[in-house]
């Protein structure tokens, strides 16, 4: 419950923020996994169902019920955002606009991102794969991402080049 209120906190725009509604539906779908009674999980998943489909009609964003989302972590822009039902995303992070993190191909469906903390993705980036993103990591706008990117790195460009942040971009 009070995961609820520390997203809240991150958003400026507070309850018009489509990214904090989104997130609300995501974290009320996944506590149905904490009961065992089917009586109970049954009407939170129906629920969750229709939570979706608002979430993917009016605010361009899919947030699997599966995916293991962190704390703190901002939408900070809505519309065409897809995250696997199988990802996993760790705390701060930043997601905006146009964002992809899903598989790379059919044949491996379960093979999907894992995203580290306080990272943040720029607009219509598509991170794709089996791939880990370390903790404090910036990926650039519409960067393809289908490698390991390290701990306090810079990822950019198709397919995304990765560059160790020196001392100077660290401190500004």
């Amino acid at each position: 419950m009070f995961i609820v209120f520390e997203d809240y906190r991150c958003y400026r725009e507070g309850l018009l923020a489509q990214g904090f509604w989104a997130l609300l539906f995501y974290r009320i779908g996944a506590t149905r996994y904490r009961f065992k009674s089917i009586l109970l999980r049954a009407p939170i998943a129906i629920l969750y169902i229709f939570l979706s489909k608002i979430s993917q009609i009016f605010f361009g964003i899919y947030i699997g019920s599966h995916a293991k989302i962190g704390r703190r972590v901002t939408i900070e822009h809505f519309g065409s955002i897809v995250i696997h039902n199988n990802a996993t995303i760790g705390d701060d992070v930043i997601i905006r606009q146009g964002v992809t993190i899903g598989n790379k191909s059919l044949d491996s469906p379960l093979d999907v991102p894992v995203i580290g903390s306080r990272v943040s993705i720029g607009a219509g980036a598509k991170i794709l794969g089996g791939i880990k993103i370390g903790n404090d990591v910036q990926i650039g706008a519409n960067a393809v991402v289908i490698k390991d990117v390290p701990d306090n790195s810079i990822a950019v460009g198709v397919p995304a080049v990765v560059k160790i942040k020196n001392k100077a971009i660290a401190l500004s």
